[in-house]
């Protein structure tokens, strides 16, 4: 369902340009088989930035625990907090004496295809590891971003689920950080991410196409990734990039 908190992210500039335009696909899964078949976060976010939607790629220390690693799949948001104890028996807040808040009830709420996309504390440990991915894939769920670093890497590999974050540290969270909701907007870096949001995320990076803007995104883009195609085949024949670019208008 649409909701006015999506809408919060929609410039009031391209609101009135949405078309009903002929989609590729049926369902997430045909999309998602798209999305990786012919896209790439690049080509998404040319078409984003065309739209207005210029502030849509996660910071640029958030990178695939493998370069090979590509994560498409809707947004689970995590809200995470810091703390400086593992147990806080004078705290007026429940959460403060319960190990990891509400991490373990945010892992068993995963949904088929969802991205477990974790913000909110300091990035000063690591927000993933084996045991949860492992969680994450018995749910069926797409992977892992996190404003943070990952542990586990061995075990993650072999888990074989795509992970993103700042990279290997082993400073666990326990003592650190608690999750204090789930399902609800989070933030990084100035970027707004509710749950049900797209998330792809490459080599490149990771960008978050909101869910009010999917269909429009993702059919221009598909044409322009085919586009694309279509003007290397045109340079390594020989065309000029003026040529290309006056004969195609894509560079």
């Amino acid at each position: 369902m649409r909701t006015n908190n999506h809408e919060k992210n929609i410039p009031e500039n391209i609101k009135y340009k949405m078309t009903e335009k002929q989609k590729f696909w049926k369902n997430d899964k045909e999309l998602f088989q798209l999305i990786k078949e012919e896209l790439f976060t690049g080509v998404i976010g040319d078409i984003m930035d065309k739209m207005g939607l210029q502030k849509q790629f996660l910071p640029a220390q958030i990178r695939p625990l493998r370069e090979n690693m590509f994560i498409v799949g809707r947004a689970m948001t995590v809200l995470e907090a810091d703390c400086f104890e593992e147990l806080s028996p004078d705290s007026q807040n429940p959460l403060m004496n319960k190990p990891f808040g509400l991490m373990l009830e945010a892992l068993d709420d995963i949904k088929p295809d969802e991205v477990y996309i974790c913000s909110g504390s300091s990035p000063n440990y690591a927000l993933v590891g084996e045991l949860m991915m492992t969680r994450v894939k018995i749910c069926g769920g797409a992977g892992a971003v996190v404003n943070g670093y990952t542990r586990d890497t061995n075990g993650i590999y072999e888990v074989g689920l795509p992970v993103f974050g700042y990279g290997p540290y082993a400073q666990d969270q326990a003592p650190r950080g608690k999750v204090i909701d789930f399902r609800v907007p989070i933030e990084m870096n100035g970027v707004r991410i509710n749950s049900g949001d797209l998330i792809i995320g490459d080599i490149d990076g990771v960008c978050v196409v909101p869910q009010l803007v999917e269909q429009e995104v993702f059919v221009l883009a598909i044409e322009k990734a085919r586009g694309e195609r279509m003007v290397l085949k045109a340079i390594q024949e020989g065309m000029s990039a003026v040529d290309a670019w006056n004969k195609y208008g894509i560079m």
